[in-house]
């Protein structure tokens, strides 16, 4: 296997959630563009916690072709599909609830395998190869954007510090039963496959995650989840902050042009 240098993530900052917002919905849109005149369609996985409120400059956006996303969740709490803690409800709730995207278009765990988290993590597994293998022929799947947040500790999808599944290597979806964050029993995209991605958007926000983000970009060398994503060449990383979260970050700024 060839295995090729990670590309270095562009950091862009922003004075507010209006101005980040605005400029996270073009880049969205520019990554669609391409992609539906490259393959006639847009893969995207998304997470849950605060980014969905980030994705506010989607709603009533003309440029969105919601006829042509694809969507699945980068990971998922094990829990019925309208739970307060599920990550589809959250993203329900605050966009697809709101925009005229097809229900099938939207690919979400099966709750009735609930019982059995592995049968469960290969079934949601087999989504993503009707979607992707049957396509792309790839290794891995090849999402066209994934869409990510940070919790304190560094942790992203269900991915967190110390935990086995960051060693995985072959598995597309994995299940953990004991996540340090409750609800403990999830189902999570592996690194491998967000770092086969052709874009990965972390979007953080506020105060609270100035220590965090910082360890992060400018010491990857401690190993926290969210800095071991790293998509490899041509797959691009972007991170869409806020001042407050970038107070304490050393990492060199990129202007964002709309």
């Amino acid at each position: 296997m060839v295995h090729t240098a990670p590309t270095a993530p562009v950091l862009c900052t922003f004075p507010n959630d209006q101005e980040l917002q605005a400029a996270l919905a073009h880049f969205i849109v520019k990554a669609q563009k391409e992609s539906i005149e490259k393959k006639g369609r847009f893969t995207v996985a998304i997470s849950g916690g605060s980014l969905p409120k980030q994705l506010a400059g989607l709603i009533d956006n003309p440029a969105v072709k919601w006829d042509k996303w694809q969507v699945f969740y980068a990971d998922e709490r094990v829990v019925p599909l309208d739970h307060e803690d599920s990550n589809h409800h959250l993203n329900t709730r605050e966009l697809f609830s709101k925009v005229p995207i097809p229900r099938q278009n939207i690919h979400t765990i099966d709750p009735s395998l609930a019982d059995d988290l592995e049968e469960l993590a290969d079934a949601y597994e087999k989504e993503l190869i009707r979607e992707f293998a049957m396509k792309d022929s790839a290794r891995f799947p090849i999402f066209d954007l994934v869409l990510l947040g940070i919790g304190p500790d560094g942790h992203t999808c269900s991915l967190f510090p110390g935990h086995a599944l960051l060693s995985e290597e072959d598995r597309w979806v994995a299940y953990i039963e004991d996540s340090p964050k409750p609800p403990p029993r999830r189902v999570t995209l592996t690194l491998p496959v967000l770092n086969h991605a052709a874009r990965i958007a972390f979007v953080v926000t506020g105060e609270s995650k100035a220590d965090v983000l910082h360890t992060i970009l400018d010491e990857p060398e401690k190993g926290l989840p969210a800095s071991r994503v790293r998509p490899v060449y041509p797959g691009h990383i972007y991170w869409f902050t806020d001042e407050a979260a970038a107070a304490k970050v050393q990492y060199p700024r990129t202007p964002f042009k709309l």
